[in-house]
């Protein structure tokens, strides 16, 4: 292994750190292969009935993770199956079956994939110590899980900034009508239209809520991957209508550190020469304000050492 310097001090949430480091292993090669190696590396904590949390997409998206990589990579995690709620807003997985239709068109029908909220069912995980939420309704079957893997696609978001591995829990963990309701900050009994939910700052720290009553449900048994392919500025809740890609895809960040993953990957956008659209994205709608509140609540090391693998 050879070490890379250490970026975190590029410091794009505006706070000095000093201290210990959180390691986050990279590679630039995006493939199952380096994907399963840097696994390997984080993976001492995970055992037993194995969650692995996938944003799988609307329906033809077209920056989704590649699917012969995520089923090389399942393969390589015995009694394991992707995890998924369904939406809050009305797209292709707004409901169990339009939700199944999407994952089988998708290709995501090589393993078990457990809609943990189907039927409305949910179970409330407390909120320590949060911002503004006491309890979060996670989709009911999450408890079934003695590990989770949190596989991430990271890219832009429209309501975010960025949807890194703390966004993947926190919206996606939640159960499709109240959990995310309370995640979004909006009546699950009136939802407006989308852009007319809260947004910057309150918004992020919604997330950062209800991404801690994960994390702390799990405790060590919980890994974090980042997969910077196709970086386009939209999400894949965008479906066909996400943007275009704008900028090169850079490589597979994963660490057991929640905010040291997100932050390392904020960096390398920052540090690229041709993500001007991202960087955009990111401060037009405060995204910034996911590290600095993760920081805050303690979720994580906002300094890492970037470990390069071949």
């Amino acid at each position: 292994m050879t070490q890379a310097p250490v970026i975190g001090s590029k410091n794009v949430t505006g706070t000095n750190y000093v201290g210990s480091a959180a390691k986050v292993y990279f590679t630039k090669t995006i493939d199952a292969a380096h994907l399963i190696k840097l696994y390997k590396l984080v993976n001492e904590n995970i055992f037993g009935k194995i969650a692995i949390k996938l944003h799988t997409g609307e329906k033809h998206g077209p920056n989704i993770l590649p699917r012969d990589m995520v089923q090389a990579f399942q393969a390589q995690v015995p009694n394991s199956a992707i995890v998924e709620c369904n939406t809050l807003y009305h797209g292709d997985r707004y409901d169990t079956q339009g939700h199944r239709e999407a994952i089988e068109i998708n290709g995501w029908n090589f393993c078990d994939v457990d809609i943990m909220d189907e039927d409305e069912k949910t179970v409330n995980f407390p909120v320590n110590n949060g911002f503004h939420l006491k309890e979060v309704a996670m989709g009911a079957n999450l408890v079934n899980y003695d590990s989770l893997i949190v596989l991430t696609h990271y890219k832009g978001h429209a309501m975010g900034g960025f949807g890194g591995s703390m966004k993947n829990i926190a919206i996606g963990c939640a159960s499709g009508h109240l959990g995310k309701a309370q995640v979004h900050g909006v009546d699950p009994d009136n939802v407006p239209v989308w852009t007319e939910w809260p947004m910057k700052e309150y918004f992020m720290e919604l997330m950062v809520d209800s991404a801690k009553a994960t994390c702390d449900h799990f405790g060590k048994h919980i890994v974090f991957l980042n997969v910077m392919r196709r970086i386009s500025v939209s999400c894949d809740c965008e479906g066909v209508s996400a943007a275009e890609p704008t900028m090169k895809d850079i490589g597979i960040a994963v660490s057991t550190d929640l905010l040291a993953v997100d932050q390392a990957c904020c960096d390398m956008i920052y540090s690229a020469t041709d993500s001007h659209d991202m960087k955009e994205r990111i401060e037009t709608r405060h995204g910034l304000r996911q590290l600095s509140a993760m920081a805050e609540k303690g979720m994580g090391n906002p300094q890492y050492e970037l470990i390069e693998i071949d």
